[in-house]
């Protein structure tokens, strides 16, 4: 090159490559969950049986994890105050869901990862009347549920109004986490009407779930927390839906899925962290590679 000097030509190019390399890379997208369901989504696990070095565990990524918790907005992941009847009944002032170790996991899978948990959880609700995305006052009547109000759109406009301070570019939402079904399988209360029609309201759930967080193939997650119509059901769902998945329960103490419990229905500090384990376990396992998120939610 006629007039340019090679030891200079070779700074110029120097330069640029190393101008080039320490060019920030741009920032990773906060992952979002979305978490929904009846009591033991709300949980009634003591969060002070916590050990100690699981609290180190969760100290350790309690900057890079948010909960928003029943409608307000995001904050530390930690335990959840309680009232009285918590006291009562549990013995536990703060109390925990699945979320705790199901953020955990996946902060420590993920350690250059941001994540945002968003729950909603009212305990002792129904598929078939209050989380109905498609809500009756008939059938919410035949929950006794048809002076409460529905819940389904509750979820989803606190998930708009969540994911609304952030730049629509700046988040996916990659799956959404459901515990409920104890209240469906009460047929000796409420008759056998929510338990038969459980495998069909699922599916029309998880179908407006992933139309108006617009992410079609959102990965659904739950647990089968109830057996007979309801557990069939779910089976039901994952047979039939893509990127559905039931996680088993066992009764068998010796089982990975043995979820302990304080009493039939609610799981103690060991079920719970079971619990959020196995989730984050079957994300982690059957999820977490796949393109599969959104920008952002759709609007109304």
């Amino acid at each position: 090159m006629p007039g340019r000097h090679p030891l200079l030509l070779s700074a110029v190019i120097l330069s640029a490559c190393v101008r080039a390399e320490a060019a920030p890379a741009p920032p990773r997208k906060l992952q979002v969950f979305v978490l929904a369901g009846q009591s033991n989504m709300d949980g009634r696990a003591d969060f002070g049986k916590i050990s100690a070095a699981d609290r180190e565990r969760l100290r350790k990524v309690q900057d890079r994890v948010q909960l928003a918790y029943n409608l307000q907005p995001p904050g530390l992941l930690t335990g959840a105050k309680g009232g009285a009847g918590l006291k009562e009944r549990f013995g536990a002032d703060f109390s925990f869901g699945p979320e705790i170790f199901f953020g955990i996991r996946l902060a420590e899978a993920y350690p250059e990862h941001r994540f945002l948990l968003i729950k909603r959880s009212v305990g002792a609700t129904s598929l078939y009347g209050r989380w109905n995305p498609e809500w009756h006052a008939e059938k919410a009547k035949v929950m006794n549920e048809e002076n409460a109000p529905p819940l389904y759109s509750d979820l989803v406009a606190y998930v708009r109004r969540t994911l609304a301070g952030f730049d629509r570019g700046a988040y996916e939402i990659r799956g959404m986490l459901w515990v409920q079904g104890e209240t469906d399988g009460g047929v000796s209360k409420f008759g056998p009407a929510a338990s038969k029609a459980y495998g069909e309201n699922l599916q029309k759930l998880i179908r407006h779930v992933r139309d108006d967080f617009g992410v079609p193939s959102l990965p659904f997650l739950m647990v089968r927390v109830s057996t007979g119509d309801v557990g069939r059901g779910m089976d039901e769902a994952a047979e039939r839906m893509n990127n559905v998945t039931v996680i088993p329960r066992s009764m068998d103490p010796a089982s990975p899925n043995f979820l302990p419990q304080y009493e039939v229905g609610h799981y103690n500090h060991v079920g719970m962290k079971r619990m959020g384990d196995l989730l984050a376990d079957a994300w982690l396992a059957r999820y977490a590679g796949s393109p599969v998120s959104a920008v952002g939610v759709t609007t109304p």
